[in-house]
Protein backbone atom coordinates (compact mmCIF):
# COMPACT_ATOMS: atom_id res chain seq x y z
CA UNK A 1 0.00 0.00 0.00
CA UNK A 2 1.07 3.70 -1.25
CA UNK A 3 2.25 5.87 2.08
CA UNK A 4 0.74 8.86 2.46
CA UNK A 5 2.92 12.09 1.98
CA UNK A 6 2.52 14.40 4.91
CA UNK A 7 3.92 18.04 5.56
CA UNK A 8 5.23 20.19 3.22
CA UNK A 9 6.00 17.55 0.37
CA UNK A 10 2.42 17.22 0.34
CA UNK A 11 1.96 20.20 -1.55
CA UNK A 12 3.91 19.19 -4.19
CA UNK A 13 1.45 18.21 -7.26
CA UNK A 14 -0.44 21.02 -6.37
CA UNK A 15 2.04 23.36 -6.74
CA UNK A 16 3.53 21.60 -9.72
CA UNK A 17 -0.11 21.82 -11.32
CA UNK A 18 -0.38 25.32 -10.75
CA UNK A 19 2.40 26.96 -11.78
CA UNK A 20 3.47 24.29 -14.24
CA UNK A 21 7.50 24.12 -13.36
CA UNK A 22 8.82 20.89 -11.34
CA UNK A 23 9.66 20.93 -7.79
CA UNK A 24 13.42 20.83 -8.62
CA UNK A 25 13.48 23.45 -10.55
CA UNK A 26 11.82 25.21 -8.01
CA UNK A 27 14.38 24.26 -5.10
CA UNK A 28 16.93 24.84 -7.51
CA UNK A 29 15.65 28.56 -7.54
CA UNK A 30 15.87 28.71 -4.00
CA UNK A 31 19.35 26.92 -3.47
CA UNK A 32 20.76 29.97 -5.86
CA UNK A 33 18.66 33.00 -4.37
CA UNK A 34 21.22 35.22 -2.75
CA UNK A 35 18.73 34.92 0.16
CA UNK A 36 18.90 32.93 3.20
CA UNK A 37 15.92 33.42 5.52
CA UNK A 38 12.63 31.31 5.27
CA UNK A 39 10.79 34.12 5.05
CA UNK A 40 12.71 36.08 2.87
CA UNK A 41 13.01 33.01 0.90
CA UNK A 42 8.97 32.53 1.00
CA UNK A 43 8.42 36.85 0.59
CA UNK A 44 10.84 36.38 -2.68
CA UNK A 45 8.95 33.74 -4.20
CA UNK A 46 5.47 35.27 -3.98
CA UNK A 47 6.86 38.69 -5.20
CA UNK A 48 8.97 37.74 -7.82
CA UNK A 49 7.24 34.46 -8.89
CA UNK A 50 3.70 34.53 -8.35
CA UNK A 51 3.25 32.01 -5.58
CA UNK A 52 0.95 31.56 -2.74
CA UNK A 53 2.07 31.82 0.51
CA UNK A 54 1.07 28.28 1.80
CA UNK A 55 3.01 26.84 -1.47
CA UNK A 56 6.18 29.12 -1.13
CA UNK A 57 6.28 28.23 2.78
CA UNK A 58 5.97 24.74 1.68
CA UNK A 59 9.05 24.57 -0.98
CA UNK A 60 11.55 26.64 1.39
CA UNK A 61 10.55 24.35 4.28
CA UNK A 62 11.15 21.62 2.47
CA UNK A 63 14.52 22.68 0.62
CA UNK A 64 16.18 24.71 3.94
CA UNK A 65 15.32 20.81 6.01
CA UNK A 66 16.91 18.77 3.22
CA UNK A 67 20.21 21.45 3.39
CA UNK A 68 20.25 20.82 6.68
CA UNK A 69 20.26 16.86 6.13
CA UNK A 70 16.70 16.27 7.98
Amino acid sequence: MAETVKGPASYFPSIEKKYGRPIAEWQKLIRSSPLTGHMQLVAWLKSEHGLGHGHANALVAHTLAEAKGR
